[in-house]
């Protein structure tokens, strides 16, 4: 059953996280709503500081019902999950308790569909009242790009900026492949 949270918002963003991890590095901002890493994602509100609605529900494969005219703003992404930890995160104060875990099936690759509306309310702004809306939707899917399912004026303005963003950088290599190029290295002479 899907419930409804506020999530605390700081900096116009919210997250999407595996286990907590933020890569922003390999972020791609290109969509200018759903925002992909290497593990997880951010969502980006209209809102610069505040609170939002989000509602979080888990499927089994994509969704089967039409998309509700109410919402303003669809775009899917792929979403790497390493650990399977996979939850709705304020970037300020972590995991949204009640929200549902948004990676069932564990490990692996999944579609994420973010839907919002409100985030021409007050845009760059601080709102203590919610006025943005959030339903994020994730299953289990093989890797794939982004889909604009809905666009809106923001949306347009970030596809037709998105080459004006840094791009997305592999994420850094984890210490255990550190030492093991660098013992390749050493054996190698």
């Amino acid at each position: 059953m899907d419930s409804t949270h506020d999530v605390y918002v700081p900096e116009g963003t919210f997250g999407v996280l595996d286990a907590g991890e933020i890569p922003v590095q390999t972020a791609d901002w290109g969509n200018g709503l759903a925002v992909p890493m290497s593990q997880g994602a951010l969502v980006v509100t209209g809102i610069h500081t505040g609170t939002v609605r989000a509602t979080a529900t888990a499927l089994v494969g994509p969704p089967v019902a039409s998309v509700h005219a109410s919402w303003e703003e669809i775009v899917e992404v792929g979403l790497r999950v390493t650990t399977g930890l996979l939850r709705v995160e304020s970037l300020g104060h972590g995991p949204v308790d009640g929200l549902a875990p948004l990676s069932p099936a564990g490990p692996g690759w999944y579609r994420l569909r973010v839907h919002a509306r409100g985030r021409n309310i007050l845009p760059d702004k601080v709102s203590t009242e919610p006025v943005e809306d959030y339903l994020l939707v994730t299953w289990p899917a093989a890797p794939s790009d982004a889909d604009i399912i809905r666009s809106s004026d923001r949306i347009d303005h970030a596809l037709a900026h998105a080459s004006d963003m840094p791009e997305p950088q592999p994420p850094a290599p984890t210490r255990g492949a550190e030492q093991e190029a660098l013992r390749r290295r050493l054996l190698r002479g």
